[in-house]
């Protein structure tokens, strides 16, 4: 099967630039992903610079399963120039599915930003072979179900891994089955 000719490009906001992941962006991004409060919901650690610096060459060389389409972006403040968060999707043309995350720094938290990004993101992926979103928050966190709720997303009676799973309501019109 031939890898489906999706690829993250750059989409713009009124207040950010969102840019395709790429490795030089670590340095940066491991200021911004370093507080552990970004881990109180999903568990974990902030990684170190040298590991995201190699997630972010795994997350830029692709999908290793030629079905399935990894797009990363950056969130570029305009004005400053700094990076605050990511939004990301996992896409699965054939099933016309992507899963959305999204994360932002804690020092720019509650302005908004992850929605903007997170909405610019969903009205990309209407012009591609996507007709499901879905999302998964955890049960607890209040400002991640209102990024989903904003993208049109609504939560759904199933878990993963204890995280609700929000979902787009149904077919778009004109979107691929």
């Amino acid at each position: 099967m031939r890898r489906p000719p999706v690829r993250p490009v750059a989409l713009a906001t009124a207040r950010l630039e969102l840019l395709p992941l790429l490795p030089e962006h670590a340095d940066e991004m491991s200021l911004v992903l370093a507080d552990p409060a970004l881990h109180a919901f999903t568990g974990g650690v902030p990684l170190s610079p040298d590991a995201l610096r190699d997630r972010c060459e795994r997350l830029a060389a692709g999908s290793p399963d030629p079905a399935v389409v990894w797009a990363n972006w950056v969130l570029r403040l305009r004005g400053t120039g700094r990076l605050v968060g990511t939004v990301q999707a996992t896409i699965t043309p054939a099933h016309g599915l992507a899963e959305l995350a999204w994360v932002v720094g804690v020092p720019w938290q509650g302005r908004g930003f992850a929605s903007e990004a997170a909405r610019a993101l969903a009205a990309w992926l209407e012009r591609l072979p996507v007709d499901r979103l879905v999302a998964h928050v955890h049960p607890d966190h209040a400002a991640s179900a209102a990024v989903a709720r904003a993208c049109g997303l609504r939560p759904t009676g199933q878990r993963q891994d204890g995280e609700v799973r929000w979902q787009s309501p149904g077919t778009r019109p004109g979107a691929h089955a």
